[in-house]
C-alpha cells in the first residue's frame, strides 16, 4: 500500500481523484485498419487477438522488436499480413502501450497513451480526466495458415473489437523536458514530436477503481481472446461499423448518446439489442458513465473476460 501511495503521490494523485462517481467512457479507436497499415489486426485460429500497431516513420522502435501477447513475431506478422509493404525492420507507433514485456523497459514505466491533436482537442473539450477509462477497439479480421504464411480467411469479414482498457491516473503534457523529468516515456512515440501544444500523454493507474472500490483488475491491459462480449460488430454483418451493443446504450432526450453519436437516427432496438451506425469520423467516442450508470458492469465484464 505505501509503494502505491508513493506512486499516486509522484504522479500527482490523489484518492479523491479516484474516488468520485463521476466518470467517462471512452471508447478508443487503435491499431490497424485500411488508412492505416492496410488492412486489419488479426484474430488467430485459437481466438487469440493481436493487435497490430500503426506504422510511424518518426518511431525509433521496429515491429521486430516488439513482443505482444507471446504469440508470433510481430515483424514476421505484419510482413505477412501486409504482403510485404511493412516488414520487422519498419517502425511502429506502438501507442496505447499497455504491456511490459512488450519492450525491454527503464525503472518506474507504466501503460501509458498518448493523444495529440484534433482528437485530443476532443477529449479536453469534454472535460477527460483522472479516473475516466479508455476502452480500445480496432479493426480484426479472422487469419489463416496458408504455405506456413498467415492470410486473411476469405470466408470471414473484418470486425470492430475491444482489445483493451487504460483507467487515466495522470496526464502530461508533453514538452522539450518530459524525457528528463520521466526517463521512462524517452522511447515514447509521441516524445519524437514536440510542435504540438496539443500533445498529451495518459498514464494508467495501478489499479482499475469504480466509485472509490477496486475492482481487482489491473488499472490498463489487453484483453487476449476474442468473445462475443467485445465484439462491437453486428454478427455477419459486412460493414463493420453496424455495431450491435446492450439494451442500456439507446440514447434518450434525458442521456445524450456518445460523442460523435448524437444524431438519434443512427439508432435503432432489434431483438432486445441496440443497434448503431457508428461513424467512421473521431478516433474517441465518450459516454457519460453518470447518465449511462450500467456502463460500470458492462466494462468490468470487459475487463475480467
Amino acid at each position: 500500500m505505501l509503494g502505491w501511495l508513493f506512486f499516486a503521490a509522484s504522479m500527482g494523485l490523489t484518492m479523491s481523484n479516484l474516488s468520485s462517481t463521476k466518470m467517462k467512457i471512452i471508447l478508443s479507436r487503435k491499431g490497424f485498419d485500411s488508412g492505416s497499415g492496410g488492412c486489419p489486426s488479426p484474430i488467430f485460429p485459437d481466438g487469440r487477438l493481436q493487435s497490430l500497431p500503426i506504422p510511424d516513420n518518426d518511431s525509433q522502435i521496429e515491429y521486430g522488436q516488439i513482443s505482444l501477447n507471446k504469440s508470433d513475431a510481430m515483424g514476421d506478422i505484419v510482413e505477412q499480413l501486409t504482403r510485404g509493404k511493412y516488414s520487422a525492420q519498419s517502425t511502429a507507433h506502438l501507442d496505447p502501450d499497455l504491456e511490459e514485456d512488450a519492450l525491454p523497459r527503464k525503472p518506474g514505466w507504466n501503460p501509458v497513451l498518448g493523444q495529440a491533436g484534433a482528437a485530443q482537442g476532443h477529449l479536453r473539450n469534454n472535460a477527460v480526466e483522472a479516473g475516466d477509462l479508455f476502452l480500445f477497439f480496432g479493426l480484426f479480421r479472422p487469419v489463416i495458415k496458408n504455405r506456413n504464411h498467415w492470410v486473411f480467411d476469405k470466408t470471414q469479414s473484418a470486425r470492430h473489437v475491444i482489445w483493451g482498457w487504460l483507467q487515466i491516473g495522470n496526464i502530461i503534457q508533453v514538452t522539450e523536458n518530459t524525457s528528463y523529468e520521466q526517463p521512462w516515456l524517452a522511447y515514447h512515440p509521441h516524445l519524437a514530436s514536440l510542435s504540438d501544444p496539443n500533445n498529451h500523454l495518459y498514464v494508467a493507474t495501478k489499479d482499475l477503481t469504480f466509485e472509490g472500490k477496486a475492482t481487482g483488475s489491473s488499472g490498463a491491459g489487453v484483453i487476449t481472446h476474442t468473445s462475443e462480449l467485445i465484439t462491437l460488430t453486428e454478427k455477419n454483418s459486412p460493414k463493420p461499423s453496424i455495431w450491435t451493443l446492450p439494451d442500456w446504450f439507446f440514447p434518450s432526450k434525458e442521456r445524450l448518446a456518445m460523442t460523435y453519436h448524437r444524431k438519434l437516427d443512427r439508432w435503432s432496438k432489434r431483438n432486445g439489442k441496440t443497434r448503431l451506425q457508428s461513424t467512421a469520423r473521431g478516433q474517441e467516442f465518450i459516454l457519460d458513465a453518470d447518465q449511462y450508470p450500467e456502463a460500470l458492469n458492462w466494462v468490468k465484464e470487459i475487463v475480467q473476460s
